[in-house]
């Protein structure tokens, strides 16, 4: 299988009626190297050649920068990403949405360790990793001088839905927007301490991926 290169991911790209700029597809290009490099070593997606991860992976975090751009968030939001494993969404999404302080949190140090030099040769910015458990987040950064809940909070599959919600409660500011990316369309049955701001749903290799966005009833 050749090196990801730039080129060879706008192509893929444009099959899937995708855009980004070349500085996106170089930064893509290193990243989709890096991660098939060590999954060979530690597993860290399921999909073990760098197409069908850009194809089924890493589109998810192209459709949510889109996404995050239309909802009302802060100019500067601080955000959590949850079990943020190999980067996924969060350090392609970086490529394409780039406002506030993002941190990737995870606990497993290996995860960490790969998304760490990833990041280091990315350059990314306002982007860092906090290897501890998401419950210990708050108090992460309240350390760090941003306060002591996040703006945003994203999750793919860090938890069922149901617990997440009771979870997120501490971690999440009053006013702040919780985003789960799912193989299902949003829940009618949402607790009334929550609310729906917005769907999304596109299609993935013949399948339907969404996202919900959410926050706290007043």
């Amino acid at each position: 299988m050749p090196r990801p290169t730039p080129k060879s991911v706008v192509e893929i790209l444009r099959g899937l009626d995708l855009e980004a700029s070349d500085e996106q597809c170089a930064r893509l290009a290193a990243y989709l190297e890096l991660l098939e490099k060590w999954n060979r070593k530690m597993n860290l997606v399921g999909p073990a050649r760098w197409p069908e991860v850009l194809k089924r992976l890493v589109v998810d975090s192209i459709h949510l920068a889109a996404f995050l751009k239309d909802l009302d968030l802060p100019a500067d939001p601080v955000t959590l990403d949850l079990g943020a494993g190999a980067g996924l969404p969060g350090i392609p999404l970086r490529m394409f949405w780039q406002a506030g302080q993002y941190w990737l949190v995870e606990v497993r140090q290996k995860r960490c360790g790969f998304m760490r030099t990833a990041l280091g040769r990315l350059e990314l910015p306002a982007t860092h990793v906090f290897m501890g458990r998401a419950e210990d987040s708050p108090a992460h950064l309240e350390a760090e001088g941003y306060g002591h809940c996040a703006d945003l909070i994203l999750s793919k599959a860090f938890m069922p839905w149901r617990k997440l919600l009771d979870f997120a409660v501490p971690l999440l500011s009053a006013e702040g927007v919780l985003v789960i990316l799912s193989n299902d369309p949003a829940p009618r049955d949402l607790p009334e301490s929550w609310r729906l701001l917005g769907t999304v749903a596109y299609p993935v290799m013949g399948k339907n991926h969404h996202f919900w966005a959410l926050s706290q009833s007043k």
